[in-house]
């Protein structure tokens, strides 16, 4: 079993809660799934089946109510938001669907806003159906702007799960024994203190940096280099100097920088792309999961003006390109995370509690609430040395599950233990990176909601330190 994820479906602790946890309708559901849907790690057979949502909570069909720290990212707005549910059920009783040739006025004006709000000279978009194929569509775009093939990507990236975004991506899970992936792609080691390949100790001296550089120019014909401005699957990120360093020197060698922002962007670092908080422009932005508001699949290519290369191509031309549903469901979620355009002061609207704070956009209080969050997980450290680094940006947040004895000794089993036993007190997250627990709650929680979940996360700690689901 690949232990870079912790809640595979392969897992024997996986049987084991199922066994305790599930009831005997809720496995007629799950054998059902497993009779009607091709098996794959990570999914079918399923952990559990969901009757509703709402905000933060997902409502399996036992009728538990489930804090969702993971929602695989896409809650940005929590779920079932109600201005996003509002705009598509008006849009679907004008133009649910958008023909081939034609336009509409939804995605005209999602591309402007998008394209107003992106830092430098990015200004242009592509809409797909999912990030995966908008990460296909920004490689199509590199090799036709530059006339080259090649790319730069970091091994442990995931980029999605179609065979060129695996090819770019460093996850066995989605590249092993598949036979030939794209010619021409390069893996690199990624940046990050915690797990540094070039031994710099936890003090970044960008080596990692020096080294892509010397394979642009040992390659010298590389058309672009495709990173996780901050890598969701473990919240790990390169220092500034690092993104300073590979920005600087994939100009000098005529390579495009592509952040892949799927996971991380529209606020959820506290900032609309996550690629501030690297101090650079990219060429090109990818974004998908929550720019759909949890309601809607929806995914964007964002570049620079002047990469507006490829009329004669066809470089995105999926059948549902600029579907308006999609875009009233982004353009939705766009308000709720910033205000419309013409309201100078945005609030989170979404129905029933909201923050004492409200004036604050969705974003400023990701920044602010990361924080409590990260400070309240340190504290917790002091009597619970089985947490050790904690890190993140805003309302994405990662702490490492080692051994006790040993802080700086990685323990895969104990953080998959820890992810079943929060299940146990109702709260859902991932893990990655073999032992991290990634904290990612929509960025409508409240105060007191994030303060409950916090409480139940160390119960599930402190319940395998203490031995009773290790």
């Amino acid at each position: 079993m690949d232990r870079s994820e912790g809640d595979v479906n392969l897992s024997q602790r996986r049987d084991q809660w199922q066994a305790s946890a599930i009831s005997a309708d809720t496995r007629r559901i799950l054998d059902q799934d497993s009779d009607a849907f091709l098996h794959q790690c990570l999914s079918s057979p399923c952990l559990n089946a969901l009757s509703a949502c709402e905000g933060i909570y997902l409502e399996d069909v036992d009728g538990r109510r489930i804090m969702d720290f993971h929602g695989n990212y896409v809650h940005q707005v929590g779920f079932r938001n109600p201005r996003v549910v509002a705009a598509v059920k008006d849009q679907l009783d004008v133009l649910p669907f958008c023909t081939r040739r034609y336009t509409n006025e939804p995605a005209i004006r999602l591309a402007s806003r998008l394209g107003e709000l992106a830092p430098g000279n990015l200004g242009k978009c592509l809409f797909a159906p999912s990030g995966a194929v908008a990460v296909g569509m920004a490689l199509k775009l590199a090799r036709l702007a530059t006339g080259r093939h090649k790319t730069i990507s970091m091994w442990e990236s995931f980029h999605g799960a179609t065979l060129e975004a695996s090819s770019v991506g460093g996850e066995a899970l989605f590249r092993s024994d598949i036979g030939p992936l794209l010619p021409g792609t390069i893996q690199v080691p990624p940046p990050g203190h915690r797990q540094c390949a070039f031994g710099c100790g936890g003090d970044c001296d960008a080596r990692c940096a020096d080294y892509i550089e010397y394979v642009l120019q040992q390659e010298g014909d590389i058309a672009a280099l495709i990173a996780e401005p901050i890598r969701a699957s473990n919240v790990t990120a390169g220092s500034p100097v690092f993104w300073k360093r590979v920005a600087d020197a994939c100009r000098r060698h005529g390579t495009l920088l592509i952040f892949d922002e799927i996971p991380t962007g529209l606020g959820r670092t506290g900032h609309m792309f996550a690629s501030a908080c690297t101090g650079v422009t990219p060429d090109m932005i990818v974004l998908g999961k929550g720019l759909g508001g949890g309601v809607m699949p929806m995914a964007a290519l964002i570049a620079r003006r002047d990469l507006d290369v490829a009329g004669n191509k066809a470089i995105g031309h999926y059948t549902h390109e600029k579907s308006p549903l999609g875009a009233a469901a982004a353009l939705a979620t766009l308000d709720c995370l910033l205000g419309p355009p013409d309201d100078p002061a945005p609030r989170d609207d979404r129905s029933g509690d909201l923050p004492a704070d409200a004036s604050q956009n969705l974003m400023d209080r990701a920044g602010v609430l990361g924080h409590r969050l990260r400070q309240q997980l340190i504290d917790f450290r002091r009597s619970c040395p089985v947490i050790g680094d904690v890190r993140g940006e805003g309302l994405l947040v990662g702490f490492d599950v080692v051994e006790p004895e040993s802080p700086h000794r990685a323990c895969p089993q104990r953080a998959e233990a820890v992810l079943y036993a929060a299940l146990d007190e109702g709260v859902s997250f991932k893990t990655g990176g073999g032992n991290t627990v990634v904290l990612a709650p929509p960025l409508t929680i409240t105060d007191a909601e994030l303060d409950e979940a916090v409480r139940r996360i160390c119960r599930a700690v402190q319940c395998v330190h203490d031995g009773h689901g290790s």
